[in-house]
């Protein structure tokens, strides 16, 4: 029976961030690497594009707005798609026509938390964006995958229609904006070690024994 210290992972991250997806499955491939380490992983919500309006706006002029132009963004896109591909998972950015603002969907992972499913609705809304080019501006997509996940969709198609902890997710995005973090996924490991980026799993694993070693050393002194 293992006494270690469980360590501590927050992943600052956002839906709509295509090197998030690819760190999720990153992430998940480390934690399969380093199985003795008893980890307590938090999905913690961050806005990679705060200005973006609560109905959401079209995919090409969110494209234009952010990289110059709908054609820019294509060669960028290209190099995302392999990078994806290389983790098994599907990205086809030509299926994404409109651009949401993803509070609601950071208020589904953490509803989802309650139950222990935040991953699993991160994963869902993931791929509806990514793969499927599905709408997460539109409460009917949000309400199925909140279902597909476990959820209670008449309940969530209530909370969603209010402002239930809207102030509290993005009380937790500013948090993480006023820590210094800027680009995501940001990987915090014991509340002290940021790891910013998609980091190859190998890499990720080695952190993760490394802090972990380290905060089971001080909790032995």
């Amino acid at each position: 029976m293992s006494m270690l210290k469980p360590l501590q992972i927050d992943i600052v991250s956002d839906v709509v961030c295509p090197w998030c997806y690819i760190g999720k499955r990153r992430i998940e491939n480390a934690l399969a690497l380093a199985p003795d380490v008893p980890v307590e992983v938090h999905w913690r919500p961050f806005f990679l594009n705060s200005w973006v309006p609560r109905e959401g706006i079209s995919r090409d002029e969110y494209l234009t707005a952010k990289f110059g132009s709908v054609e820019a963004y294509k060669g960028i896109a290209g190099r995302v798609v392999a990078a994806a591909g290389e983790e098994g998972l599907s990205y086809r950015p030509e299926l994404v026509k409109r651009q949401p603002n993803t509070i609601d969907c950071h208020r589904l992972i953490y509803w989802a938390g309650a139950k222990g499913n935040a991953a699993d609705m991160k994963q869902r809304l993931m791929e509806l964006y990514f793969r499927d080019g599905g709408d997460l501006t539109d409460t009917d997509v949000l309400v199925q995958a909140a279902a597909d996940c476990g959820l209670d969709a008449d309940d969530i198609r209530r909370r969603l229609a209010t402002d239930e902890d809207v102030e509290l997710i993005s009380a937790q995005a500013k948090e993480a904006s006023d820590k210094g973090i800027s680009g995501v996924p940001t990987f915090v490991f014991a509340g002290k070690y940021a790891v910013s980026g998609a980091q190859p799993a190998d890499q990720l694993a080695r952190a993760i024994r490394q802090v972990s070693a380290e905060v089971n050393a001080q909790a032995a002194e």
